[in-house]
């Protein structure tokens, strides 16, 4: 189980709710690029859908979707999932930061703070997928340690799988 106010230092961690899907979709909004890289349009609906999709088996106490705010602005989006694919394993489903706060090194923070609180609970890598198209999100992962594992066809296209050892 992940404590969530202990992911940041420097921003108010909160669990995120069907009463945020505004605020998360206005943030969405702002990231059309990201959107456009996989080939989806963002909703209102597919929000409330990721509030709770989670892959089968996985308890939905494991599931966090998560906002880190600065005062009441939403700078950063999260979704973890703590055990997965297995015990040691935490998998990050989405993560996005506010189009105003981009190119200042804050996802960097973030994503720095989320893998030192992981490693000190016992976690020995976190996973994720990138889009093979999205040449930003793969130069993103990688400045932050990650290391392509494989390829993965999905119905969206080609996801890449990267980890990163704790």
């Amino acid at each position: 189980m992940l404590t969530i106010k202990n992911m940041s230092k420097t921003y108010n961690v909160e669990k995120l709710t069907e009463n945020d899907i505004e605020t998360i979709y206005r943030l969405c909004q702002g990231n059309k690029l990201y959107y456009r890289y996989c080939h989806a349009e963002i909703s209102r609906e597919q929000i409330l859908s990721d509030l709770y999709l989670r892959p089968e088996g996985v308890n939905e106490d494991n599931k966090y979707y998560l906002g880190f705010f600065k005062n009441e602005l939403l700078v950063a989006v999260l979704d973890i999932l703590d055990g997965y694919p297995d015990e040691e394993t935490c998998f990050i489903g989405f993560f996005m930061v506010n189009i105003l706060y981009q190119g200042q090194g804050i996802g960097t923070e973030i994503i720095g703070s989320i893998l030192a609180y992981v490693k000190k609970i016992g976690k020995a890598k976190v996973r994720l997928g990138i889009d093979k198209g999205n040449p930003q999100s793969k130069a993103f992962w990688k400045k932050n340690g990650f290391k392509l594992i494989k390829e993965v066809e999905s119905s969206g296209g080609t996801i890449l799988l990267a980890e990163k050892i704790l």
